[in-house]
Formats: structure tokens, sequence, C-alpha cells
């Protein structure tokens, strides 16, 4: 019999590992399931916890959060993603109905928007790739109004490294530098926390 333990955990019949979950013969759906959304649950809050583990990291300890960074052997964009999604949502903002994934689909645009998006997705119960196909949609929609052109010229080198921060952010390389852009006129100047320089690249 399963049953619930303080603090969330689930006492099944299995046994877990470092890369293994082996689950006792007869265990019943009901069990099954439950144990699945439950690592489902800790899965997506790891990003959130891994996120603000980070920015604590890099408040506390800046001259060593690095050290601990290349140590941990965890992949740095993916770190660098959970971090800047962490940063664009103080917990209180965090919708926990909706995945981290969903937060990381409209952490690029302003706030009231992010809000806006996620009580529809929650109401809604979208999916992440359905709030990501509305958002776009949306998007597509707002840019198909007449707009100045803004004329760019970029080397090659750093549009590489934008498309690339685009990706890690979900967004295509337009929304990203627009995000960017917007955030840069409604904050004050300043450097950019989470730049290559931060791993020695």
């Amino acid at each position: 019999m399963a049953r619930e333990r303080e603090h969330g955990t689930l006492d099944v019949r299995a046994a877990t590992r470092r890369t293994a979950l082996t689950l006792s013969p007869g265990l019943p759906l009901a069990q099954w399931r439950h144990l699945g959304r439950q690592m489902f649950v800790v899965t997506d809050s790891s990003a959130w916890w891994l996120g603000d583990w980070l920015i604590y990291g890099r408040r506390e300890y800046p001259d060593r959060y690095r050290r601990a960074l290349t140590e941990s052997g965890l992949d740095y964009q993916t770190l660098r993603n959970y971090a800047w999604v962490a940063g664009k949502f103080e917990p209180s903002r965090r919708r926990a109905r909706l995945s981290f994934q969903h937060h990381a689909e409209v952490a690029g645009i302003p706030p009231d928007e992010q809000d806006e998006w996620l009580a529809r997705a929650e109401r809604e119960g979208w999916s992440r790739n359905e709030l990501r196909r509305r958002v776009r949609a949306h998007r597509r929609d707002d840019r198909a109004l007449p707009h100045p052109l803004v004329p760019l010229r970029v080397p090659s080198d750093r549009r590489v490294r934008w498309q690339q921060a685009a990706e890690a952010a979900g967004l295509d390389l337009l929304d990203w530098i627009v995000s960017r852009l917007d955030e840069a006129a409604g904050e004050p100047v300043r450097p950019e926390p989470w730049t290559d320089a931060d791993i020695g690249a």
C-alpha cells in the first residue's frame, strides 16, 4: 500500500538509484500513476530550484559560484535558461498549476503580458505547446501591422551568439531581440549578468 508521507514523499514498492527506478511487480495502477505525477512535479520544480540556486549563488558568492557551476557538471546553457526564467518571475508570480516551461514561453515579454498569458493558459488548460502557438500567433498578428523598419548590421559571430541565446530562451531570434530591447528600455542600463564571460568563454 502506498501512503503519503510528510513533505510529499511517497512510500511505494520501488527502489531508486541515480540512473534507475525499479518498481515492484503488481504495483496498483493508482499508485503507479500517482508516482508518475510526483516525479513530474519534482522534475518541473527542480528547474525553479536550480534557477533560484543560481541567482542566490551569483548574489551571495560572486567570487565562487562560477567555479561551483563548472564543478556541478550541469549544462551551462540549460542552467543559464533556468536562472533567466526564475529571475523573470518572483516566487509569488509563479503558477503552481503550470509548468516551468509554460513560464519560459512568456519570460521574454513584459510582466503584465506574462501574467495575462499565464492566466489564460491556466484557465483554458493549455499545454506548453498550445501557449507557445498562441503567443507566436499573437506576435505575428502584431507584426503584421505597419511598423517602421530598423536596419541593423551585425557581425556573423554576434548573430550566432544571439541565435543561441534566443534558442535557449525558447524564442525565435526576432522575438528575443525585441524582448531584450524592451527590457533595456524599461530598466536602468546595467551590464548583462549572464554572459559568456561568466564561464570564461
